[in-house]
């Protein structure tokens, strides 16, 4: 899949610059592809695209199709003479321009998301009524998320019983409709919105890499919307079973996720249909797709529902190629990355090598001193995505910092630094740069660099630490932060190890 030499930068859209509390779907978006091309780079890298959770996090979702309506840009709905001028400034943030203010955003994207549904003409409810026939998932996610409002934002599984199953709300639509409407309104405007950036970057020469969570939330339409795929009693409508990842090194429970699993038989059944019509989706949406937790395709880690830790788990055998079979029938080449991070089998070895997907390499993983890792560049292969560092790392300069004097000294010694300033930092941090250096001369077809480590800067700008359910997913940028990167260096790097 990755034919040639490349190299992207990873910055979630909320990041980005606007003037409403969240980066959107607009100029800032825009302004800052055209920057990453000048430089040299031909992808950017961007979190899920769906609806955020309370803490911001776009990986615990309403919806693995929809797309976060906080990112649609005021300027769209001017420009399509659906809110006026004054409308749109009233919507801008006085905050700090460093921080998302999610609150913010939700607030003022529904009430001027609220005036363009009631300016709509019949020309475009037309289109809106459209773009719901060719989406089959927008019926139920927009009849959730109105019964959602009206049962005071309670988990679907807690409402009446004759809401809680879709097959028996469906009937009780005509009491929401207008509730159903707005949403799937909601809906065509954040695709449109979206897909003018896109095209924008295509026509740069940029791709998109797009983000897919493996599982989807428990409340969440999908789960309401398809119950029997999922391992979810028809009756108490509780899970069964629920994901998570085995005790290992870094944590002597386990991780427990608490997402539904696939009911991978029954999916099986009609040819993995759900899942052609997410990564359909995912195709309209991006130009490749990076897979979370790609191993549980494999095999994947099942925990009794009623376990406080995931120790009691086991590992139950995933639909392997089966699946991707039925993709690649139905697609051809499915454009793939597979996020093969953490502890795996000669399964997932198997699978990878089968699907011919490449796989993912962190060089912050890499730094033992005592061992040959397959995260340090000389091991990479050609078929790989390097990363400096992924949204969920610490940034760059803060490992330094955090590192023991061993893993520091040896990831400064395998990087070719000397001196005696590695905790400098900033745009031209001197030890930042040669590590980066030395990720972009490895042989994997594709390095991505994050937008923090591109510019040196520290703990602070982390954007997420994993198991820790709030303060992260608020990192945002400011055009002067983007002035103020060394464009020449990272031109100069991309030409000399053929990456632009």
């Amino acid at each position: 899949m990755l034919n040639t030499r490349a190299s992207g930068v990873l910055m979630h859209i909320s990041s980005m610059h606007s003037p409403y509390g969240i980066g959107v779907f607009g100029d800032g978006a825009k302004q800052f592809i055209r920057k990453i091309k000048d430089m040299g780079f031909s992808y950017l890298q961007v979190l899920p695209l769906n609806p955020p959770d309370f803490f911001g996090s776009p990986y615990a979702s309403a919806s693995a199709f929809a797309i976060s309506s906080l990112l649609i840009d005021p300027e769209f709905l001017k420009k399509l003479g659906l809110i006026t001028e004054e409308e749109r400034k009233s919507a801008e943030y006085s905050g700090s321009p460093y921080t998302a203010d999610y609150a913010f955003a939700k607030e003022q994207s529904r009430r001027l998301l609220k005036l363009a549904f009631s300016r709509a003409d019949r020309a475009l409810l037309e289109k809106v009524s459209a773009f719901k026939a060719e989406n089959e998932w927008c019926t139920a996610y927009a009849l959730f998320m109105a019964l959602k409002e009206k049962f005071g934002g309670q988990p679907w599984y807690t409402w009446d019983k004759e809401y809680a199953r879709f097959e028996l709300a469906e009937a009780h639509a005509a009491e929401v409709q207008t509730e159903i409407d707005f949403f799937t309104f909601e809906q065509y405007i954040a695709f449109q919105n979206w897909a003018d950036v896109k095209q924008y970057a295509n026509e740069q020469g940029v791709k998109i890499l797009g983000d897919m969570p493996i599982y989807v939330s428990r409340d969440s339409a999908d789960a309401f919307g398809n119950r029997t795929l999922f391992e979810i009693d028809p009756d108490s409508l509780n899970p069964a079973r629920v994901a998570g990842v085995p005790p290992d090194y870094f944590s002597e429970e386990g991780q427990l996720w608490g997402n539904p699993l696939y009911n991978w038989e029954v999916m099986e059944q009609d040819g993995f249909s759900w899942w052609c019509k997410r990564i359909e989706n995912a195709r309209k949406l991006y130009d490749t797709v990076r897979i979370d937790h790609f191993r549980a395709f494999a095999s994947y880690w099942a925990v009794p529902a009623d376990s406080e830790t995931a120790k009691n788990g086991a590992w139950e055998k995933g639909p392997g190629m089966k699946l991707f079979d039925a993709l690649r029938e139905k697609f051809g080449d499915s454009p793939i990355i597979a996020e093969d991070l953490g502890v795996f089998g000669e399964d997932v070895v198997q699978l990878l090598e089968d699907t011919e997907f490449p796989g993912m390499r962190v060089i912050q993983f890499g730094f033992d001193p005592n061992g040959d890792s397959t995260h340090l560049p000389h091991n990479y292969p050609r078929n790989a995505v390097a990363y400096v560092g992924t949204h969920d790392n610490q940034t760059l300069l803060a490992w330094l910092w955090e590192a023991t004097p061993e893993e520091r000294k040896f990831a400064l010694d395998y990087c070719g630094f000397t001196g005696d300033n590695w905790g400098e930092g900033g745009f031209r941090s001197p030890a930042c740069r040669k590590i980066i250096e030395t990720v972009w001369r490895s042989s994997a077809a594709l390095a991505i660099l994050s937008y923090q480590d591109l510019c040196g800067f520290g703990s602070d700008a982390r954007m997420n630490t994993p198991g820790k359910a709030d303060g992260n997913w608020l990192f945002r940028t400011t055009d002067d932060m983007i002035n103020q990167i060394d464009e020449e260096y990272y031109k100069h790097l991309n030409r000399l190890f053929r990456r632009s």
